[in-house]
């Protein structure tokens, strides 16, 4: 193994950071905004952080509203995650060009997005200006989890989520081999199998429920009738699009 190390200027290179987006304002007048520079500050009470910069869009939504709601992304979520993140609230619609939905939240006037696999209503505490950017520190006032990242043993299913990092300006997929859980470099032979059999378990339940939703879906469909006459969508030409 090289240890060499090479002097570089001091700079933010803190990666890998979660991509969010971030809803402000209401469900009818909303924004969404892309952020990486985002984290914990304290568990009880829950409080985060987001930083934004002054010129941003939704810096001066955030700042009138005090509040917020931070959307965690997934891989499906990868090119709205990005489009959010380069194109202005002032010039887009970003959910609508998107096709996001958004919901409104249950604590906050802030929305939700319904895709996100969570969504965590904050309320502003202290905003602390820096040269560049300008942290807002919230209260995690409310949070919500789909249904189906939910195990039957009230567990959340993150390896499922295909939840989405932003890497030094690329955005990357969570690989979802598990290379430890906390704690696992000191944990007893007798409680690392226990815990295995109890996320084997998990994962069945996992499989069953999914196994379930698609039978119901398939006999949905076979018992359902066209809509349309297959044979002419079959027959006919595709339309030239010239947009």
């Amino acid at each position: 193994m090289n240890n060499e190390k090479i002097k570089i200027k001091p700079s933010t290179l803190l990666y890998p950071l979660p991509a969010v987006m971030v809803t402000a304002g209401t469900v009818e007048n909303s924004n969404i905004i892309t952020i990486a520079w985002t984290g914990i500050i304290n568990t009880d009470p829950a409080i985060l952080y987001i930083s934004v910069r002054k010129s941003r869009h939704s810096h001066a939504m955030l700042s009138e509203a005090g509040e917020f709601v931070i959307n965690l992304t997934t891989e499906a979520l990868a090119r709205a995650t990005d489009f959010s993140g380069v194109r202005s609230g002032r010039d887009f619609d970003k959910a609508k060009e998107m096709g996001l939905t958004l919901i409104p939240g249950k604590t906050t006037n802030a929305p939700m997005i319904a895709e996100s696999p969570i969504n965590l209503e904050c309320k502003v505490m202290e905003v602390r200006e820096y040269p560049t950017h300008d942290m807002f520190i919230a209260e995690v006032v409310d949070a919500h989890i789909s249904a189906e990242f939910v195990n039957e043993n009230g567990s959340y299913d993150f390896g499922r989520m295909n939840l989405l990092a932003y890497n030094h300006g690329g955005y990357y997929g969570l690989d979802d081999e598990d290379m430890g859980r906390f704690g696992f470099s000191v944990m007893k032979e007798k409680t690392k199998r226990r815990k295995e059999k109890e996320e084997r378990g998990a994962r069945r339940q996992a499989m069953r429920r999914n196994s379930v939703k698609t039978q119901s879906e398939q006999k949905g469909v076979f018992n359902s009738k066209p809509k349309h006459n297959a044979k002419k969508a079959f027959n006919s030409k595709p339309q030239s699009n010239k947009n």
